[in-house]
């Protein structure tokens, strides 16, 4: 319509249609929604707190992410959290008999370079400690049932290979009365009480413990006092300095300075824990190269002494020349090769003479593990695959020598 007076009205302007969650504002239009801000950093405090759990890996993920974004820029935190990770680690069950057989000699050997013991293990001793914490570590490992495997203890008796049936628990009881002639020559307590034998020796005293053990029901039975004496035989040697290294030991016929028994007593204590390891299917090294050494320079020096005990058995030829004592006389040159290996003159005629490499008059070649297995009686005198040169009679006595020195 028209006319006077009259005026259009201005187009209405459209507007974008509303958001019905949208709240409008005072002048009518819609708010804009802001992104949120993220979220604060957990505090130094807080991020301390979570260590523990991190070290157990009990973090959730964003825990995790947290922390170790942390102990970038915290020196503090990280080093409590290596730490702490450290100490977890030793919270599971060590698996000894996967470890490196050296493993303890060189710990020792590192602390010991910070700080000198202030009682330092004799080193005739050593050996012994070592092997006996071997099998401490393998006995530990086993299960009840492993404790009554049967185990085949061999040795030669001076003319034939032997066997003698028992368990794992018959083993570790000879070997803690065997143990004990060394014990109760440093004063200690005879492990055989009342049950000791009058006379002395590895066989009776073997022999007197089996049966005042009789059936006992835990097979675990010798483990304890086994354990707690080798510690006992360390330990009190130690405290007792150099001055008792020269004290005898009785073994029946013959007697052994205190070093000697306690290499005696660590070469045997590795051989059955062989015999152990054998019967319940476990994996076992040889000693270092340093202790081997030392256990096989003891056969070495006995054999002189072997030699002359075969003789008066009626096992040996006679001697061809005798010599003075401290005389050098006719030698065997016994040739060890590998770990632990060197080399000895071994006197043939006279256990007073000293061999010499100028009265050489055979030679044998040995790997270190064959005159070991051969000394402990796990192989003839005829099987040693041994390098041989020189007069046959004097190699023969040699190696039969070596394989008499074994024994129950």
């Amino acid at each position: 319509m028209s006319g006077p007076g009259y005026r259009p009205r201005a187009p209405r302007r459209r507007t974008a249609a509303r958001c019905p969650t949208s709240r409008p504002s005072p002048a009518g239009r819609p708010l804009r929604t802001r992104p949120r801000p993220p979220p604060a950093a957990p505090s130094h405090k807080v991020l301390k707190s979570l260590l523990g759990a991190w070290a157990l890996a009990a973090c959730s993920a964003e825990e995790t992410a947290a922390v170790e974004a942390h102990l970038t820029d915290c020196a503090p935190c990280a080093d409590e959290a290596l730490r702490l990770r450290d100490a977890v680690a030793l919270l599971h069950p060590a698996d000894s008999l996967d470890l490196n057989p050296l493993l303890r000699s060189r710990v020792l050997e590192g602390c010991l370079g910070r700080r000198p013991a202030r009682i330092p293990v004799p080193e005739w001793a050593t050996p012994y400690d070592a092997e006996a914490a071997k099998l401490d570590a393998l006995l530990r490992d086993m299960g009840e049932a492993e404790w009554r495997a049967p185990v085949r203890l061999r040795w030669f008796d001076g003319r034939e290979p032997v066997e003698r049936g028992t368990t794992v628990a018959g083993v570790i009881g000879h070997l803690l009365a065997v143990d004990g002639m060394a014990a109760t020559a440093l004063g200690l307590p005879d492990p055989l009480g009342p049950a000791a034998p009058e006379r002395p020796g590895p066989r009776r005293r073997t022999e007197a413990y089996w049966r005042a053990l009789g059936e006992d029901p835990d097979p675990r039975a010798p483990h304890g006092p086994w354990r707690d004496q080798s510690q006992a035989l360390t330990r009190t040697a130690s405290f007792a300095g150099g001055g008792v290294a020269e004290l005898p030991v009785p073994y029946g016929k013959f007697s052994l300075t205190l070093r000697d028994a306690f290499l005696d007593r660590a070469f045997e204590t590795w051989v059955h824990a062989g015999d152990i390891a054998e019967a319940v299917d476990y994996p076992y090294k040889p000693p270092g190269s340093g202790h081997l050494h030392l256990l096989v320079d003891l056969a070495a020096r006995l054999l002189p002494a072997a030699l002359a005990q075969r003789r008066r058995a009626g096992l040996a030829a006679p001697p061809r020349r005798l010599v003075a004592a401290g005389a050098p006389g006719r030698s065997l040159h016994l040739e060890v090769e590998g770990n632990g290996g060197g080399d000895w003159y071994i006197a043939l005629d006279s256990p007073g003479a000293v061999g010499s490499p100028e009265c050489a008059v055979a030679h044998i070649a040995l790997d270190s593990d064959e005159f070991c297995q051969l000394a402990a009686g796990h192989i003839a005198p005829e099987e040693a695959a041994a390098g041989q040169d020189g007069e046959r009679e004097a190699i023969r006595e040699v190696l039969f020598a070596t394989a008499a020195l074994s024994r129950l």
